[in-house]
């Protein structure tokens, strides 16, 4: 796995020397621009418009514009010289329960393992956080920014989740929810009613069974096209916006009734077995020209 940052966890007084890696990856389908008339693709030039010319990446440096046009240059020995902990430490802040964060304070998660010699205080650190159920919440500073961030058990590993500060979260007040419930009448049948779909939809999480249809879609597209056969394009019809209360109470009836059905199959099914990790990489790897 490729390593990001190197530093330590800084846990009161001991340090515990980690690699850090990402723990994920997005798979996605990427298109390069080319130029409509003979089909080259199109390049990305770093130009000085003072100079007129091309400028090579050694020769580009830091600035930061204090105002228009002016600039003040920063060096890397700057940057590291910035009294800041967490430039080289993963300085955990607080022990927390996982349950307390909420889902939008979330950004990427990251793999952390042990350096050569810190293997066993990585371990004492892991045991202590697995035994008392707990997550650290920490500061870490990656690319010229300090991030919030959790530190928190996956699996038998520890890993590292950025987090959002306070600040860069948006408030809900500017959606006007709060003010709906004067303005719209929602009966105790009709909500009733969807809790009893909510409960005919519930399982136990499992993430293998769900994929990207879009991507599929995408790649079965390009087979398509490089095998030199016509792409057929079928128009799913678009469901209607609910409309007045009786049909917006026999709409909920129909999908309860639907439900039940997948609900009580779901039940007499066996379990999912987890598929192989490579599974979802396949289609891309065995299209013609992949080079892969």
């Amino acid at each position: 796995m490729q390593t990001v940052w190197k530093g330590a966890i800084s846990f009161g007084l001991l340090n515990v020397p980690v690699k850090m890696g990402a723990a994920t990856m997005r798979e996605s389908i990427a298109f390069r621009q080319l130029h409509k008339a003979c089909n080259t693709p199109i390049s990305q030039k770093r130009y000085c418009s003072t100079c007129a010319k091309e400028v090579p990446y050694e020769q580009i440096v830091k600035g930061y514009e204090y105002e228009p046009g002016r600039f003040v240059l920063i060096k890397e020995e700057d940057l590291d010289a910035l009294p800041v902990k967490s430039t080289k430490y993963i300085d955990i802040v607080d022990f927390i329960q996982i349950s307390e964060v909420d889902p939008v304070y979330f950004d990427r998660t990251y793999y952390l393992w042990p350096e050569k010699g810190g293997e066993k205080p990585y371990l004492i650190l892991r045991d202590a956080m697995r035994e008392t159920g707990k997550a650290a919440v920490a500061k870490v500073t990656l690319r010229n920014k300090e991030h919030l961030c959790l530190v928190r058990l996956l699996k038998d590993a520890l890993a590292l989740s950025m987090m959002f500060f306070d600040d860069e979260i948006r408030n809900t007040a500017e959606l006007g929810i709060a003010e709906l419930s004067s303005s719209v009448d929602v009966r105790k049948e009709e909500t009733d009613m969807a809790k009893q779909l909510v409960e005919n939809l519930t399982s136990a999480f499992a993430p293998q069974k769900y994929h990207d249809a879009y991507r599929e879609e995408l790649l079965n597209l390009i087979r398509a096209k490089i095998e030199g056969q016509d792409v057929i394009h079928v128009q799913e019809a678009v469901p209607e916006p609910s409309g007045n209360v009786v049909d917006l109470m026999e709409r909920l009836r129909q999908s309860v009734k639907v439900t039940q059905k997948r609900s009580d199959d779901a039940a007499k099914k066996p379990k999912i077995k987890k598929a192989p990790p490579n599974e979802k990489r396949q289609i891309a790897k065995s299209m013609p020209g992949s080079g892969r």
